[in-house]
């Protein structure tokens, strides 16, 4: 049975901000509670390692990747790069000539495919292919450029926003090589990533997401 469990963090149903999970682990900021660490372990089934990027909990806004790799920040400090370094055993790499900070925002990926938005700079494109193991396209979503925390993927699923269009659902189909299914969380939010996440095993989700936008979730991510 997969777990899927609805919760607040900081105060906030915005739990997507300041999480990055994968199938192998979650890094969440340093100042969590404890009770999140159980609600991943157990529901998503990772080991979960605590860490600051910049000094921030924003790890889910700043951390992009997959099974293979993580893609990170200029603003991460060499303190912070090397304790993830010591705790991770995958490819890193910290996208130093890339003006924009917020890579979560900017990059949907899974272990097949990687949809990367058109702000960043084309010649980034090598290293994340290199890094996330996978081969890249450039595009939006409903001319939105914040592609990253529009959508979530998963390597069995990925749940996209109502304005996404039918050619875009398709495009990103045929790049990650899963199907996708319309999502909203939060009472209708469609910035997907910032109050879910997921990895093959359950999710957490936002606490102001609405049964049905649950039943969805489970039908699109675990169906």
């Amino acid at each position: 049975m997969v777990n899927v469990e609805a919760l607040s963090l900081f105060g906030t149903p915005n739990i997507g901000v300041y999480i990055f999970v994968n199938d192998n682990f979650a890094l969440i900021p340093s100042d969590a509670p404890e009770k999140l660490d159980h609600k991943i372990r157990e529901n998503l089934q990772v080991d979960v390692y605590r860490l600051t990027i910049a000094g921030t909990r924003l790890l889910g806004i700043l951390v992009a990747g997959n099974n293979n790799g993580i893609l990170l920040p200029r603003i991460i400090t060499d303190t912070e790069l090397e304790s993830l370094r010591k705790n991770v055993d995958l490819n890193l790499a910290v996208l130093e000539d890339v003006r924009e900070t917020g890579i979560g925002n900017l990059v949907l990926a899974n272990n097949n495919g990687c949809v990367v938005s058109k702000v960043l700079p084309k010649q980034a494109l090598g290293t994340i292919q290199d890094v996330l193991g996978v081969e890249c396209i450039q595009m939006n979503i409903g001319d939105v450029p914040f592609v990253g925390s529009l959508a979530v993927a998963t390597n069995r699923a990925v749940a996209v926003p109502p304005l996404a269009t039918d050619e875009e659902i398709s495009t990103i189909e045929n790049v990650l090589k899963v199907k996708a299914g319309i999502l909203t969380i939060n009472r209708g939010k469609m910035f997907l990533k910032t109050g879910l996440v997921a990895n093959v095993k359950g999710a957490l989700v936002g606490e102001d997401t609405t049964g049905h936008e649950l039943m969805q979730l489970q039908r699109i991510l675990f169906a």
